[in-house]
């Protein structure tokens, strides 16, 4: 099964433009990974910009990453991490992983872009232990309807998903984590970059996985 998904011009575009989000969105990586401990998963790992916030707690981090351009970025901020990374190359949906392997999985800035979001949070939730905890950081739909309706419209006409990597930026992805089977205990929207922006608003928090 291929694991590699190509969007050169985006990958490259993610990877200059990631090191200015990271002056404001760093504070809310700090507060996604507090926390973690043991065996850890993250899906989209993007060019590793997650990897220099993990917590001294965690033993290991396994990130899976389908775009070439940026696992090989990722594979060189591995090198600097606080923390053991390997990064491999992987579909979200389909994760080369056995049952119940992980303590822990994060998804940041991902959920918004996998083809198949329930395919993605089953294969999280299967590879999570009892109680295991999935971290999340997500852009999601408005819960104003005007603004809902334009971010429905730019997916719906594959605007944005076309210049985005596939983003999608409409999608209700808390509502899709409880529908996995996941146990929310925790989530506060916040904004990054302008309010008025079709990724706004975020979501961060918690989700645990029941026995």
């Amino acid at each position: 099964m291929p694991t590699d998904l190509n969007h050169p011009l985006f990958a490259r575009f993610f990877d200059r433009f990631s090191g200015m989000l990271e002056k404001e969105i760093g504070q809310w990586r700090d507060e996604l990974l507090a926390g973690l401990r043991g065996r850890v998963i993250e899906v989209g790992a993007g060019n590793g910009i997650n990897f220099g916030h993990y917590p001294a707690s965690v033993q290991e981090v396994l990130a899976v990453e389908p775009e070439p351009y940026l696992r090989a970025k990722a594979e060189r901020a591995a090198q600097g991490a606080p923390v053991p990374v390997s990064v491999r190359a992987g579909l979200a949906d389909a994760l080369d992983f056995d049952d119940a392997s992980f303590d822990g999985a994060v998804a940041s800035l991902v959920l918004c872009s996998v083809p198949c979001q329930r395919a993605a949070l089953a294969e999280l939730r299967r590879v999570l232990k009892p109680e295991g905890e999935l971290r999340f950081l997500e852009h999601v739909r408005s819960d104003r309807a005007a603004k809902a309706r334009v971010q429905i419209t730019l997916d719906r006409t594959r605007i944005w998903p076309t210049v985005a990597g596939g983003c999608r930026c409409s999608r209700d992805t808390v509502t899709a984590i409880r529908a996995a089977g996941f146990r929310v205990e925790h989530e506060r929207k916040v904004d990054v970059g302008p309010g008025w922006s079709h990724t706004n608003p975020h979501v961060i928090g918690v989700a645990v996985k029941g026995r």
